[in-house]
């Protein structure tokens, strides 16, 4: 499996890499957002870890280029721990979100487990249809009555997944762990609310 790591503090870089390839992956780097949007154009990648901060722009910029033609999972590593930077993160597209400094072994098992999922979503029914929505997950479209319904992909997840288990009451435990594999520590019961609320407006 290929990874995009895009940062450019050479003091991370190595040492990130060198555990990310002993770990069994392919792994390019990328130190600013033209060069990281190249090398996505140019190779398919399963997952890209993105550095907010970068000399030409941001992390965002890459997600925000990256999510008009992929669903690639998408981690941002940041020193940024601020709850409005996060949900913009999560709002533009993004899986999960790690501050720095964080343990290189919690990442890998992020890592796994978003590319775990992914490959479930990929598998999952191809057409899902409930109460006047329709999901093609193939292509990522998504309409409601018959038109065509734009939704980041934090709310379209989060369709999927009701739309997959209906008639099941989910705990917010099971949302966040089944959304974003970990106990939800970057995303308040507030923040998550906001997302459903947000959700139930567009489709209901």
């Amino acid at each position: 499996q290929k990874i995009l790591y895009v940062e450019d503090d050479l003091s991370l870089i190595d040492g990130l890499q060198y555990t990310l390839e002993a770990s069994g992956y392919m792994v390019d780097n990328a130190k600013t957002v033209k060069e990281a949007l190249a090398l996505f154009r140019k190779n398919t990648y399963d997952l890209l870890l993105l550095d907010v901060t970068l000399p030409d722009g941001t992390g965002f910029d890459v997600c925000k280029e990256v999510r008009n033609s992929s669903t690639v999972p998408i981690i941002f590593l940041t020193a940024s721990d601020q709850e409005i930077s996060i949900v913009r993160g999560l709002d533009m597209g993004a899986d999960d979100y790690i501050t720095k400094p964080f343990k290189l072994n919690e990442l890998l098992s992020r890592i796994k487990a978003i590319l775990r999922r992914s490959l479930q979503f990929s598998k999952a029914d191809t057409l899902l249809e409930a109460n006047g929505v329709r999901v093609d997950t193939a292509e990522r479209l998504v309409w409601k009555n018959e038109k065509p319904l734009d939704l980041p992909l934090v709310e379209y997840k989060l369709l999927c997944l009701f739309m997959q288990n209906p008639n099941h009451l989910m705990p917010r435990e099971m949302i966040l762990d089944r959304m974003w594999d970990g106990n939800g520590n970057f995303v308040d019961d507030n923040t998550l609310s906001v997302y459903i609320r947000r959700l139930r407006n567009k489709i209901e």
